[in-house]
């Protein structure tokens, strides 16, 4: 990759992130209280839907921008003329490096923007120095693995799915793919990525909102999965699918669509 291809990933990795997470931030917020072991009332309900909005619109464009420069950078190195059929090969490993580096900067925001969630009368800034005077730097990292082992097979699914499904259109009508069609590509391949890995999703919300002292807290995903599991049953695993699966199909549709555009306006 080279100076030029590497700013154009960045910006245009970084707006779509901006636009896709404060445009769909009320379906997260819902999706986040139905996770919430406090339940959705308790949480909030309606009330207070943007709470922990300065979180997400900090951490957005950074967050974005790290992934697809190194989805687009892993992506070169990893390129070859050998075989097509290698090519989901390449992809989901260029989207699994990506995330990696993205939730060193995805997780902050996150612990904050969900905390702050599921209490709304608490503002982001008193979250935020609460969690660092009670669990200290660390604590703005808790469920990081649980978030990597969420975002990895989530982008095993999504970005092959995406090239795929691009790929095919192209073929199908003899030219590439617009920017629109690439979005309606991207409303698929997240839709469906966000339905097979919301048992995941619910195991990274509940690390994150417990208690500092307790045994969900210390960020052991088949340990959460199955206290959800014995309490809440199958529907407890898959809490928040539809906000999820709306939120993601959306979300794949702008990030996924704005990220092409731009790109292909600043190449």
């Amino acid at each position: 990759m080279d100076r030029g291809d590497f700013w154009v990933s960045l910006t245009a990795g970084g707006l779509a992130g901006v636009c896709v997470d404060l445009i769909l931030y009320p379906l997260d917020t819902v999706k986040t209280r139905l996770q919430s072991p406090q339940g959705f009332k308790k949480s909030g309900g309606f009330h207070g839907i943007y709470a922990g909005v300065p979180s997400a619109a900090v951490g957005s464009f950074p967050n974005a921008a790290a992934f697809f420069v190194t989805y687009e950078y892993m992506k070169a190195m990893l390129h070859t003329d050998a075989s097509p059929y290698l090519a989901p090969v390449t992809h989901m490993l260029a989207a699994s490096f990506g995330e990696v580096v993205a939730c060193l900067i995805r997780v902050p925001s996150e612990v904050v923007k969900q905390r702050a969630q599921v209490s709304p009368s608490s503002s982001t800034l008193r979250i935020l120095s609460n969690t660092v005077y009670e669990e200290g730097i660390l604590g703005l990292y808790r469920g990081y693995r649980s978030t990597v082992l969420r975002e990895i097979p989530f982008s095993l699914v999504q970005f092959p799915l995406w090239e795929s499904l691009k790929d095919l259109w192209s073929w199908k009508q003899g030219h590439v793919v617009d920017s629109w069609q690439s979005a309606v590509c991207g409303a698929f391949a997240g839709g469906f990525a966000a339905a097979v890995t919301t048992p995941l999703d619910v195991a990274k919300t509940r690390i994150m909102l417990a208690k500092a002292d307790s045994r969900t807290a210390s960020g052991n995903v088949l340990s959460a999965l199955h206290g959800v599991w014995k309490t809440q049953g199958i529907s407890g695993l898959f809490a928040g699918v539809v906000p999820r699966m709306s939120a993601i199909s959306l979300g794949g549709f702008i990030f996924l669509g704005t990220y092409d555009k731009i790109r292909r306006l600043l190449l």
